[in-house]
């Protein structure tokens, strides 16, 4: 199967020059959490020049080296990724998420005759997983059982570094040997908005190391049976569009992680067999 079949064609673009303010209207108007980028050139023509996540920014705004800039100082060319990756429309699924898996990204631009003509994300390979051959598959079989944590009472920036540096899109979080929430990139986004929004320029650099987990991480946590199928984790994934869930056993104990990497992972191999 081509890439095309299952790549969105509702492009929602932005200027390299918007500010980031901009990008997060357009990503919850839209319920998405990535923006091709473009930029009109001398010619008037619309062209391609990056691509901004929720990753992206939360990355850049909790940046020591743009400590001092106020939000509305952050336009999309300083936030977005420049070193495109991008793939045909004709490119086989398979070889899609091979790449998406490879280089860490959770979205790619769809392109035809060097014009952007949709995009894929992770989520788009979701129902492909919802088919017969998914629903003899276990949670278990599949889910990470490495999992990444940190404490409530963790500095948020510790945390954002140890997502950085394992490469991961969420971390589990505990209290008192509990499961109490999990902190998503989405959430670290929302926290340095937040923060830079109230806390004047010259004390961020102070203050922003006084930012705890607790504060900022996601409490009402979804989880899944580790019995249950791929198809109806895939079911869920649609209904709800979260992506990723902490997998318990019949004690309800945290025993793995699965998330829509996971998903992509098996999808590689049954149509590689």
């Amino acid at each position: 199967m081509q890439i095309k079949n299952i790549m969105s064609e509702e492009i929602v673009t932005i200027d390299k020059d918007q500010i980031v303010f901009d990008g997060l209207k357009l990503m919850k108007k839209h319920r998405i959490s990535r923006l091709p980028v473009i930029n009109t050139n001398e010619k008037h023509e619309k062209e391609l020049v990056g691509i901004v996540s929720e990753k992206d920014i939360a990355i850049k705004l909790s940046s020591s080296k743009y400590g001092d800039l106020p939000p509305s100082h952050f336009h999309i060319s300083t936030v977005m990724t420049k070193d495109l990756i991008t793939v045909n429309k004709d490119t086989d699924i398979v070889e899609t998420a091979n790449l998406l898996l490879e280089n860490h990204i959770g979205g790619v631009p769809i392109m035809d005759d060097g014009k952007i003509v949709g995009i894929v994300s992770k989520s788009d390979f979701t129902p492909t997983c919802i088919g017969k051959a998914y629903e003899k598959i276990l949670v278990r079989e599949i889910m990470t059982t490495d999992l990444v944590s940190v404490f409530s009472h963790d500095r948020l920036m510790h945390a954002r570094r140890i997502m950085l540096d394992s490469k991961v899109g969420r971390l589990l979080i505990s209290e008192d040997n509990e499961l109490a929430g999990i902190l998503s990139s989405k959430d670290i986004m929302r926290a340095m908005i937040s923060f830079r929004k109230e806390v004047p320029p010259k004390h961020q650099r102070a203050q922003i190391k006084e930012c705890l987990v607790e504060k900022y991480m996601t409490t009402n946590i979804k989880k899944i049976n580790e019995k249950a199928t791929i198809a109806e984790l895939a079911n869920d994934m649609l209904e709800t569009g979260y992506n990723g869930y902490p997998v318990v056993n019949e004690e309800d104990q945290v025993v793995g992680i699965i998330t829509q990497s996971d998903l992509l992972a098996l999808i590689i191999e049954l149509e590689n067999e």
